[in-house]
């Protein structure tokens, strides 16, 4: 097996894209978790950039009630440019500063960002799987690449995410008559799979809950 990437390391733009590309390979996309009750806890990561730093906020929840277990933020120099993208290669090193101080790893990861709906295929969900060998799910606010129908306008409606002629992500209505959502594999989680978890975890609102603490927890960080 190849080793792990390296996630410390900081390319160049032009060496980004083709590391990109590389690990686009690794992706697993369909379910490699065994049993989704084994799933016990889920993960939210967001990140705030603010005065050249990132500040990055890991949220441990109880997938099944969604109450926080644990959050964990982290505070680093951004060291790489803002390139539309390669944003993981900005955010992904505070992310991982985070989640090295969790007292325990979550069995999921829910990542405000893109999966492989991502013009290579391997937006921050994808990153963050694969370096950190988790299963990872991308729930997206925006569309970055790709076509769509829109939605019905009922909780739980959803269409195919295209690009190039595949099938990239859904486009999920988690709350009646909101702006959808983007949902894509991140690592190791099927699209039917991940566009079950991603409504499951926003029960109240258009984002799910994990994601909803990290964005607060990121937010508040001094």
């Amino acid at each position: 097996m190849s080793p792990r990437p390296r996630a410390d390391a900081t390319p160049t733009p032009r060496s980004a894209v083709a590391l990109q590309r590389e690990l686009a390979g690794r992706v697993v996309r369909e379910d490699d978790f065994g049993p989704i009750e084994g799933l016990e806890t889920v993960a939210g990561v967001d990140i705030s950039v603010r005065g050249g730093q990132a500040r990055a906020a890991v949220v441990r929840c109880a997938r099944s009630t969604l109450e926080i277990l644990e959050v964990a933020t982290a505070v680093r120099p951004l060291d790489f440019p803002y390139v539309p993208g390669l944003l993981a290669f900005r955010e992904v090193p505070a992310i991982l500063d985070a989640f090295e101080r969790l007292v325990k790893p979550p069995d999921l990861l829910l990542v405000d960002g893109h999966g492989i709906a991502h013009p290579r295929r391997f937006g921050i969900a994808s990153h963050l799987g694969v370096v950190l060998d988790l299963p990872a799910i991308g729930c997206g606010k925006s569309r970055l690449v790709g076509e769509h129908r829109e939605p019905g306008p009922r909780r739980g409606a959803s269409t195919r995410l295209l690009h190039r002629g595949e099938v990239i992500g859904r486009v999920l209505r988690t709350r009646d008559g909101v702006r959808p959502v983007y949902v894509s594999i991140g690592h190791r989680v099927s699209l039917a799979t991940a566009t079950r978890l991603v409504l499951s975890a926003a029960p109240r609102y258009r984002l799910p809950e994990p994601i909803r603490a990290a964005d607060r927890a990121a937010g508040e960080i001094a």
